[in-house]
């Protein structure tokens, strides 16, 4: 099977604009293609996960990618999706996190032997002159048809700023400068982009006279067509400082029934004949593929190490199979005692279970709180430090849990 019939299969492209040209550029192995990438915080997230999956297919069928982290436009700020402005950030903020999503997408993409370009439109875009932009690339764009693209139209009544609005017009100078410098005239990224990538299209065919084009992949939805990715406590991330390898590894093998298959079929680089077995599986086969679906986006983020921890660390807690060494563990420090005593919602609140004292007499309250396998539904529950000098497992409802200790 060719790599775009494969695209295809696995439903990740959304919409194109010329399917026989980019089809025939990327089987051949013969695209110079690019994603952006704004650097809006200190790490890469799931959000960005099914975009550098592309580019490392694209990669490996010969294709080359170029990288663009937007240390440019961060500080402008893409309205898409949005229904309020993104909070301005420094240009010291921006550049900290641009080297963040250098060493990450690393991980995916092979930048060696000029097999990949890791470019950051900072470069270009903050030393325009404002009158030349307007005069040049301004004046290409038309005010009415920029205000009925999606990315705009869904502002307008809460307010869309000055700033926000020349978006477009920098994401549009991005393609036709690298077009320019690198022969790229393949744009690729999520769907709610397909209005800014228009305008790319169309400033190079009106300053440079040629063709060039551009495909959206599907954004990473649940069952409910809510963006996937997300918890309670924030999103998922790429940087196992912020979401720890096993937490990233529970996020997956928690996913509803109705989204694993496609979650394999999107995200992972197992086959699709191997994926077909696993769509009649049910119950406990289903848990087995969601196991899969776990372990192999860990083990692509994290390293096959990290996966084999966390799911040893799942099997030690949910089926009593496997090692608590590599289970979520908290060290209590003295502050954490008083008069020589934690009760259980200080527990909760010390391992980050609950988040405030309130929230953790809520849980204790409805049942949904156990140590080492005993239901706890006293909140005045309190417990002396000898008690963490052996296995001390706390757990908050069905999949959340913590090894607590003190030295």
């Amino acid at each position: 099977m060719e790599l775009y019939d494969e695209l295809v299969q696995r439903g990740l492209i959304a919409q194109v604009t010329n399917e026989e040209e980019i089809k025939n550029k990327i089987n051949k192995g013969e695209a110079t293609f690019y994603i952006g990438f704004d650097p809006t915080a200190d790490s890469l997230h799931v959000g960005h996960f099914m975009a550098l999956c592309l580019m490392k297919r694209l990669q490996m069928a010969g294709n080359r990618p170029i990288a663009l982290i937007g240390g440019g436009t961060a500080m402008i700020g893409d309205p898409s999706g949005r229904t309020d402005m993104r909070q301005m950030m420094t240009k010291e903020t921006i550049d900290a996190n641009v080297e963040c999503f250098k060493k990450q997408m690393a991980r995916f993409i092979d930048f060696s032997d000029d097999k990949a370009l890791l470019v950051n439109n900072a470069d270009w875009l903050l030393d325009l002159n404002y009158v030349e932009v307007l005069r040049e690339v301004g004046s290409h764009f038309s005010v009415n048809r920029m205000l009925a693209a999606e990315c705009y139209k869904q502002r307008l009544e809460k307010g869309l700023s000055f700033l926000e609005f020349n978006y477009m017009i920098m994401q549009s100078y991005d393609f036709l400068k690298l077009f320019d410098k690198y022969g790229c005239v393949l744009q690729f990224g999520g769907d709610d982009q397909w209005s800014n990538m228009i305008g790319g299209m169309e400033l190079i065919r009106r300053k440079r006279g040629k063709e060039a084009n551009a495909m959206t992949i599907n954004l990473l939805l649940n069952s409910e067509g809510k963006k996937m990715g997300k918890t309670q406590s924030g999103a998922v991330w790429l940087d196992p400082n912020k979401t720890p390898p096993y937490t990233f590894y529970q996020y997956w093998r928690n996913v509803d029934d109705a989204d694993v298959i496609k979650c394999l079929k999107m995200l992972t680089f197992l086959s699709l004949e191997e994926i077909s077995k696993m769509e009649s599986w049910e119950g406990s086969q289903l848990n087995e593929a969601k196991d899969i679906l776990a372990f192999e986006l860990t083990k692509l983020v994290h390293g096959e190490e990290e996966a084999v921890k966390a799911r040893e660390a799942s099997k030690a807690l949910f089926s009593g199979n496997g090692s608590s060494e590599n289970m979520p563990s908290v060290e209590l420090q003295e502050e954490d005692f008083r008069d020589g005593k934690i009760d259980i919602l200080g527990v909760l609140v010390a391992t980050k279970l609950a988040p405030s004292r309130s929230e953790a007499r809520r849980n204790v309250q409805q049942g949904g709180v156990s140590v080492n396998g005993d239901k706890v539904t006293d909140i005045h529950t309190t417990y002396e430090p000898s008690a963490f000098n052996e296995e001390f497992i706390i757990k908050k409802g069905k999949k959340k849990f913590c090894k607590v200790s003190y030295s």
